[in-house]
């Protein structure tokens, strides 16, 4: 799933090559961002359309607006950064000995694709005596998890923090009920040296996007 030939971003005509240079050398470069959305379309469209869960469908959403949003493929190597053709997801999967391990899902362009890769990866995940990180994917990818015993506005991940960790963070929440609406905290975390609050932002309004017409996302083919 790596690309055939590494790609790497011509720094000299970046227009953010200054916030690069920057940001890189924080003791704490990345920034993150909670917001809540509501997922209560998107339950309905996955209940209609008898293909794969809402945990699976949100993930799907998350991967491929993180494909379509450039510097979400970007990772520092060194003083260059390189840009992925395109990233696949690592989720966190809870096993029934309350230890956890990781499950690949790739980015697909068709949902039922995704869901049955997902799904096998999920079980394969499961099983006891799978290895922890399934795939070794080097910085293709995106860190994901789901918390779904909280509802939380406001969130961190374990790092090990420097200037090489740069792999986009993101994380969901419990959902609750609020009237007609289904709230699901949504939590992004992201390298200042490669992206600023309007990626995360262009993120986010694309997430609410899809949110607010799933069927045309979970219905789309390869």
């Amino acid at each position: 799933m790596q690309d055939p030939a590494p790609i790497y971003l011509d720094l000299d005509t970046w227009p953010r090559r200054a916030a690069f240079d920057f940001f890189r050398g924080f003791d704490i470069p990345c920034f993150n961002i909670c917001t809540r959305v509501d997922v209560a379309r998107l339950r309905q469209a996955v209940r209609e359309g008898g293909v794969g869960s809402i945990s699976l469908a949100y993930h799907f959403i998350a991967i491929r607006l993180a494909n379509e949003i450039a510097p979400f493929r970007y990772r520092l190597e060194g003083d260059r950064v390189r840009v992925h053709a395109q990233v696949h997801g690592s989720t966190t999967v809870l096993r029934e000995d309350d230890s956890f391990g990781f499950a690949t899902l790739e980015h697909q362009r068709s949902f039922a694709a995704f869901a049955a890769q997902g799904a096998a990866a999920i079980a394969q995940a499961r099983q006891r005596g799978a290895p922890f990180e399934a795939d070794a994917q080097g910085t293709g990818t995106l860190h994901m998890t789901t918390l779904p015993w909280m509802h939380f506005s406001s969130y961190s991940n374990a790092r090990q923090w420097g200037a090489s960790d740069s792999i986009p963070k993101i994380a969901f929440g419990r959902i609750d009920a609020d009237g007609d609406r289904l709230w699901m905290p949504l939590s992004v975390e992201v390298h200042h040296a490669l992206m600023d609050g309007l990626h995360v932002g262009r993120f986010v309004e694309g997430f609410e996007a899809a949110l607010r017409e799933p069927q045309a996302w979970l219905a789309a083919r390869a």
